[in-house]
């Protein structure tokens, strides 16, 4: 049913058009049948105008409950769901079991991890797309907010996406379709990721589906005895 919402809600100008077009067959076919039946002489002749009216009668109901089905989902349904239903990229479940790791494993991480620099984020644009918190580089742990500004040229919505450091399996962690300005635009919960190093990313969508480069700062996860 999301795939049928997520259809109508991008092609809706298109299927009003198609429904917009089909309606003007329809009424054109109205009024032949309308006026055959009025000038129709014998009887044989007035049946065929009969069938003819009911099955244009018919063709102007169906286009007007598609119509109104396509109205109610685009106004009333789809603003109602949430944002990253909306969204075609698929979300990648980045939760692996917890548990405490061994010291040795610690030491050998610790030894092992590369260095997070910690300038401004890649496609990072103060007063457009921006995460201002966490900063780039820093070691987070539990519920933290996702602190930034949102806003974009015929915006639509923007999520958060994270993904293991040097990999590209990207999963969404919050979405919203609120224009936001140096405020909380989400949450991430750590406790659903293993300690390590990773990529967060901003995407901000316009409203015809277009992504801009997203707003990216490496981050850390840590235990709560790191």
């Amino acid at each position: 049913m999301v795939v049928v919402y997520r259809f109508l809600s991008k092609y809706g100008a298109l299927i009003f058009l198609i429904l917009f077009l089909a309606l003007l067959f329809a009424l054109r076919a109205l009024w032949r049948a309308w006026r055959d039946r009025k000038i129709a002489f014998f009887g044989l002749e007035r049946d065929i105008a009969n069938r003819r009216l009911a099955r244009a009668i018919s063709t102007l109901v169906l286009i007007f409950v598609l119509g109104a089905a396509e109205f109610f989902v685009t106004v009333f349904i789809v603003p109602g769901l949430p944002a990253e239903m909306l969204s075609e990229s698929p979300s990648v479940s980045l939760a692996t079991q917890t548990g405490t790791i061994a010291p040795e494993q610690a030491t050998a991480y610790a030894k092992t991890a590369a260095a997070i620099p910690a300038e401004m984020g890649e496609g990072c644009v103060p007063g457009k797309i921006y995460i201002s918190s966490p900063a780039p580089g820093e070691a987070i742990q539990g519920i933290v907010d996702l602190v930034g500004t949102v806003d974009i040229p015929n915006f639509g919505f923007y999520k958060f996406e994270i993904s293991p450091e040097g990999q590209d399996s990207w999963a969404t962690v919050y979405a919203g379709r609120n224009v936001i300005h140096e405020d909380v635009l989400g949450r991430l919960d750590t406790g659903e990721l293993s300690i390590g190093n990773y990529t967060l990313r901003l995407v901000a969508t316009d409203n015809e589906g277009n992504a801009l480069p997203p707003c990216e700062i490496p981050i850390r996860v840590t235990g709560a005895n790191e």
